[in-house]
């Protein structure tokens, strides 16, 4: 059996930290080392995992190949709270023909999420 946990490399974690518990209310499930400047800490979204993951090089600002799409209960509650969490609304959400309510957004780094909800 195998597992897939995406993994986000930021140059300061403290920011995306807050960004995933504070809209998709995402627990800390680890952290390395457990006290002083983090490396690593791995967050629970419902029975999800997504690891954030410190390097002081990364560069923000160079197109991103990830895109996290993450089922939610209400997309437009939470796109009221994106932009308070330092995140960014690229759209009003929308409902597709395929049966789901779609919004863009970005976490603060600029890495791609959709929200999504059955309709």
């Amino acid at each position: 059996m195998s597992t897939i946990s995406p993994m986000i490399v930021t140059p300061d974690v403290e920011p995306l930290l807050r960004f995933y518990t504070g809209l998709f209310g995402a627990e800390q499930a680890e952290r390395y080392p457990e006290d002083g400047a983090v490396f690593f800490v791995g967050l629970r979204i419902g029975d999800s995992h997504l690891g954030l993951v410190s390097d002081a090089a990364a560069d923000t600002t160079v197109p991103q190949r990830l895109l996290l799409s993450i089922d939610v209960e209400d997309v437009d509650k939470l796109l009221e709270r994106v932009e308070e969490l330092g995140g960014q609304v690229l759209g009003p959400a929308n409902d597709m023909p395929w049966g789901q309510r779609v919004a863009h957004i970005k976490d603060p780094d600029g890495n791609a999420i959709n929200l999504t909800q059955p309709v």
